[in-house]
Formats: C-alpha cells, sequence, structure tokens
C-alpha cells in the first residue's frame, strides 16, 4: 500500500523549531531537501536568516516501506532517531565531525513523529566541490582521508549497528562475511524476480559469491564504518573540514566493505583513501555483493512512488553491467 505523501510546511515544523531554537526566532521558511530516501530532511530559515536543519522520521517521508526493521542484522534498514543519536555520540567521541545536535525529540511532541535538529553546513557537499573546483580536489581529499583515519583507527567488542552493540546488545550475524554472502543470495533472489539478464545468469552468480566466500579467512576485528560513504553524504564545514551524514547506518563491520563503497563513490578519487593491510578476499566478495545489492535495491524501490526513478534505473544498470563484468572475468 503506498503511504501518501505530503512535505511539512512551515506551520507543521514551527513547534519543532521553537522547541530546537527557542521562542525568540521565528521561522520564516522551510525547504525540504533532495535526497533523502528513508527520513525527511528539511531546512530551516528563520527571521535574522539563520538556519538549521530538521531531521523526520516517518513512514511518510521513508519510501522503502520495509517494514519493521531488526536492529540485529547490521544491514537492517539503517532509520530512526535512536540509530541517528547512537551514531552522532559515537562519533563525536572518536573526534569525527557531523553537524552538530542541537535537538532530539523522541517523544513526538512536537511533530506526530521522531524529529530532530542539527547545525546546517551551508558549504554544500564534497561531491559538489569535487565537480565545481578539481583544482582544490586534492585538498580536499587530503582532508576527506584523514577523516577516514580517524574513523576506521575506531573499533568494536562485536560486529553490528552502533546503537545495537554500543549499548551491550549483539547482532545475529555470525561473521561479516557470512551475512554479506546471505545478503548477496537474497539480492540475487530479487534481483532475478525483477531484471530478466539476473535471471538468466542467476546461477551462475550465486556460484561465484560462494566460491568468492569460501576464500575469506576469519577474523575477529570490527571496525568503526559509515556504511554508505559517498561524497554526497560529506559536507563541508565553514573551515572545509568533512563532516559526515546519513550517519544511521554507522556500524562495526570489517573495513573492506567501506572501502568497496568508496571505491565505487569516489571513483577517480578513490586512490587518495587507499588503505595499506586490506584483505583482498574480503574486498572481492564484499564487491559483487555491493554491485548486486545496487541492482535489487533501486529496482525495488522504484515499485513504490519514488519521486526519481529515473535515477534509480541508471543506479541498477550500472551496477548490473559491473556485476556482469565480474562474472565474465572469472568465467
Amino acid at each position: 500500500m503506498t503511504t501518501t505523501r505530503r512535505p511539512l510546511t512551515r506551520t507543521d515544523l514551527a513547534p519543532l523549531a521553537r522547541a530546537a531554537l527557542g521562542p525568540g526566532r521565528t521561522l520564516t521558511g522551510v525547504e525540504r531537501l533532495r535526497g533523502g530516501t528513508k527520513k525527511g530532511v528539511y531546512r530551516l530559515t528563520l527571521d535574522d536568516d539563520s538556519t538549521a536543519v530538521a531531521y523526520v522520521w516517518s513512514a511518510g517521508e521513508d519510501y522503502w516501506d520495509s517494514g519493521p526493521s531488526d536492529p540485529r542484522d547490521p544491514f537492517s534498514h539503517g532509520t530512526g532517531l535512536d540509530l541517528f543519536t547512537a551514531a552522532h555520540d559515537r562519533l563525536a567521541a572518536a573526534g569525527v565531525r557531523t553537524p552538530g545536535l542541537r535537538y532530539a525529540d523522541a517523544t513526538r511532541t512536537h511533530l506526530p513523529a521522531e524529529a530532530a535538529v542539527v547545525e546546517d553546513l551551508t558549504g554544500g557537499s564534497l561531491e559538489e566541490a569535487l565537480a565545481r573546483d578539481p583544482d582544490q580536489a586534492p585538498r580536499a581529499m587530503e582532508r576527506m582521508a584523514e577523516l577516514l583515519a580517524t574513523l576506521h583507527a575506531r573499533t568494536g567488542p562485536r560486529l553490528g549497528k552502533v546503537a545495537l552493540v554500543d549499548s551491550g546488545g549483539s547482532s545475529d550475524a555470525a561473521s561479516c562475511e557470512q551475512r554479506v554472502t546471505e545478503g548477496a543470495l537474497r539480492g540475487i533472489a530479487e534481483a532475478a524476480r525483477r531484471e530478466p539478464r539476473v535471471a538468466a545468469v542467476r546461477r551462475e552468480l550465486e556460484g561465484m559469491i560462494q566460491v568468492l566466500a569460501a576464500e575469506v579467512r576469519p577474523r575477529d576485528r570490527h571496525t568503526l564504518v559509515h556504511g554508505e560513504l559517498g561524497p554526497d553524504h560529506v559536507l563541508l564545514a565553514p573551515d572545509g573540514q568533512p563532516a559526515l551524514i546519513d550517519i544511521e547506518g554507522l556500524m562495526y563491520f570489517d573495513v573492506e566493505q567501506e572501502h568497496v563503497f568508496l571505491r565505487l563513490r569516489f571513483g577517480p578519487h578513490y586512490d587518495a583513501l587507499r588503505a595499506p593491510g586490506l584483505d583482498e578476499a574480503r574486498l572481492n566478495l564484499y564487491r559483487l555483493s555491493m554491485h548486486i545489492g545496487l541492482v535489487s535495491g533501486p529496482l525495488t524501490l522504484i515499485e513504490g512512488d519514488f519521486p526519481h526513478p529515473e535515477r534509480m534505473r541508471e543506479i541498477a544498470e550500472h551496477n548490473l553491467q559491473e556485476a556482469l563484468s565480474l562474472l565474465r572475468t572469472v568465467s
């Protein structure tokens, strides 16, 4: 069933803004920022021209319609105020920049939804900066590499979402590689139902995943990783320093999972982020799994009412070609 969606208005958000930013200011403008698929992101403009950003977690703002989320699954649907605040606190303790939390409402007092208000970093995304000023790209990527080094120096006692592990819980996954393997096999099945080209090579893809998984040796180290770290999930602070956003998926996992995504999203800029000592067997398994997930996920999303299906189709097509290319390489 499709959820009726209506962007929140100034009237809707005024009580939240008043609670977060004080009664002395009046909310004069609201803009829903493009990009979010799991939560609503709204820029709040006040009568003194200052700004802040509101995050709203509700069914009306979540295009995935994925049902209840199991926090024991490291890759479960990463949405909700509890995941956000736990990730924010962990990043702050690690010395990793993220927009400052100004207010959190878990009681749904000011909206019929969980909500938070955070600092508005108006320098744009790292993705925009790399495209706008290529001459400054080396310095921007140097700063990004420094942030990554700080992030990945932190580890956790067990694999799983930060909100779960830091509160003493345990994931239901036996190992990172097992969870990735199981997810890849589910992704192949989902993609095969939606895309004939995947259906035609389903058995070959499943066999390749099993072969790659068998080459991974056990390891007991769980690194703090963002999980979906592309240049669009990095904002620039006024001093040019990068700050992470969309942090609800923060987890303790294999660092190779992060690097596969970094390589995919940063493209020609990835060389500045390379790290020594990565496990090639894990990289191979996680790379194919990620491409499969970026076929099945977007194709599933556009079955609903996501407003920009053309972009999701482009993502699915690109990753399908990458997966098929990897399959041909070992055939």
